[in-house]
């Protein structure tokens, strides 16, 4: 298959390449629940004749659309059980999309549909917090009905559940090592979860499945680290050994630092990045893939994303200075208040 589509891109002209990965290409966006994230048409501006489609979901559901013929722009509000309700906002000038108070549920495929383009999105909103603290996982459901069944898993295990006929929750603590034992709270009235003491080990993909509807939740949790500046910091993968098919990325923020390709037997350290403020500082533990920075400067303060395939860790790292100490061998001078 990938032959037949080099053969196919070589023979096309570039216009044809590019519509063809506005097409096929799908750029990932996440965002954190609670915040605003634009879907960008990387369009300057809208012809005459534009007529601009949001879509969402595996039914390609319309949400919204600009018509620069009639000079009108529509949100659909009501589709979907409402979920987009004033939440939409689309750029009159470029028809980029904006989702202003995400939900988990604002999770899926967005597609951009124009007279001449195809572009598609795949948005991730996930739930952070910090390890230590307490996180909720919310239903949004209002209230439970007298023969629901709720029930939450954490990667294809069942951790808990709520049996509204029965009265009966249920916690299995035992489950996955026992990382959750102590740690779980449902809420009967609506069903949502609360993990309290969060580790790295509860980060991951959360599923809520009742006799109506499925809800699919990330939990990041996010690693706090102090490091005194001119000082070196590993932060860990928490990983004993790299498997085959591992492929390990370390990012600053939003920019690539380094990475491993275990299949290729390959380590790279991006030195140039970022002005060079890595050069030099950087090791990665071919065994684990832990990151070490080495001689600190508060120019690596912030925050650090983990992914290994699937899986995803945050770290938040804060640099700080030496407090400078002055001794002074003067007089001693003293001001009493009256």
């Amino acid at each position: 298959m990938v032959l037949k589509l080099q053969s196919m891109f070589s023979a096309l002209n570039e216009d044809a390449i590019t519509n063809l990965h506005g097409a096929f290409g799908v750029k990932r966006v996440s965002v954190k629940e609670g915040d605003s994230v634009t879907l960008d048409s990387g369009l300057t501006e809208m012809k005459d004749d534009d007529v601009i489609q949001w879509r969402f979901g595996n039914e390609y559901t319309l949400i919204a659309e600009i018509n620069v013929t009639a000079n009108r722009i529509t949100v659909y509000d009501d589709v979907l059980d409402g979920r987009f309700r004033d939440r939409l906002k689309v750029d009159h000038q470029t028809g980029s999309l904006t989702i202003t108070n995400t939900r988990t549920e604002h999770t899926g495929h967005y597609e951009l549909q124009t007279n001449s383009v195809i572009k598609s999105f795949t948005l991730s909103v996930f739930v952070s917090v910090t390890e230590g603290d307490s996180v909720t996982l919310n239903s949004h459901l209002t209230e439970m009905k007298d023969d629901d069944v709720i029930q939450w898993m954490f990667k294809n295990t069942l951790i808990a559940e709520i049996s509204k006929r029965l009265n009966k929750i249920t916690v299995y603590d035992d489950v996955l090592d026992g990382r959750f034992r102590d740690r779980l709270k449902l809420d009967n009235q609506t069903g949502s979860l609360t993990i309290t003491n969060t580790t790295t080990e509860h980060a991951g993909h959360y599923e809520l499945q009742t006799n109506s509807v499925i809800k699919s939740f990330t939990l990041i949790v996010i690693v706090k680290i102090s490091v005194k500046e001119g000082d070196s910091v590993t932060l860990n993968s928490d990983l004993t050994e790299i498997k085959e098919v591992d492929k390990i990325l370390w990012m600053f923020k939003n920019t690539l630092i380094a990475e491993i390709n275990k299949r290729a037997d390959r380590i790279t350290v991006y030195n140039g990045v970022l002005d060079g403020r890595f050069r030099d500082r950087l090791k990665l533990d071919k065994q684990t893939g832990s990151l070490t920075i080495t001689n600190i400067t508060t120019e690596h303060d912030g925050d650090y994303r983990l992914k290994i395939n699937s899986m995803r860790k945050r770290f938040s790292l804060t640099v700080y200075g030496e407090l400078n100490t002055f001794n002074y061998l003067g007089p001693s001078l003293c001001f009493f208040l009256h």
